[in-house]
């Protein structure tokens, strides 16, 4: 009897990311995902399940991956401030890199999906509970070691450095200038110097 191949699930996640995020959602049919993913189909559907579950999981894959370095780095940086900076020049080295970012716009399929689908949507949800806390809790420590003197509302400020780092997805998509990410990166992080 045949073995079935063994293969790297992570390989294959972050495969998955780049064809949906290259060919969105509706865009990948079955033989694009598995040429992009280089499985045989009944390994797509014994490991995976459907092209939905499929999506699901390379999204939930995604934003933990990502939100999880970024929490590492605001609790392990000496410097909060230094820690958001480095945050979002990292997210702004990945979208002007050609082959780095095709992960990231995983991102727009993912939000067209949240009002169809209950479990992207908690994705979503649990990934901006989770980023909007560490941000917080970053600015906080910030302020109370006198590294920040803004007297802005630090929760509010939170939920704008978590949806900022979302928005330069989607400025990436529009544009092909790298300068632009960098302006609109210089202009966000100038709200934790007021």
């Amino acid at each position: 009897m045949a073995r079935s191949k063994e293969f790297d699930k992570n390989l294959v996640l972050h495969k998955a990311m780049e064809v949906f995020g290259h060919y969105g959602y509706e865009g990948a049919s079955l033989p694009i995902l598995l040429e992009g993913l280089g499985i045989a189909r009944q390994s797509l559907y014994d490991t995976y399940g459907t092209k939905k579950d499929l999506f699901i999981q390379a999204v939930k894959h995604y934003l933990e991956e990502k939100s999880s370095a970024v929490v590492v780095r605001l609790e392990k940086s000496e410097s909060v401030k230094e820690a958001v900076r480095s945050i979002f020049r990292e997210i702004v080295l990945v979208l002007q890199d050609e082959d780095r970012r095709k992960e990231c716009f995983i991102l727009h399929s993912a939000i067209d999906q949240v009002p169809h689908e209950p479990k992207i949507a908690a994705l979503f949800q649990e990934d901006q509970n989770r980023l909007e806390h560490a941000f917080y809790e970053a600015l906080v420590r910030a302020k109370r070691r006198q590294e920040l003197s803004t007297g802005q509302d630090l929760q509010a400020l939170a939920r704008y450095l978590y949806h900022s780092r979302y928005a330069l997805t989607q400025v990436a998509k529009l544009t092909s200038n790298p300068q632009v990410l960098d302006e609109i990166t210089t202009v966000t992080l100038s709200a934790l110097e007021d």
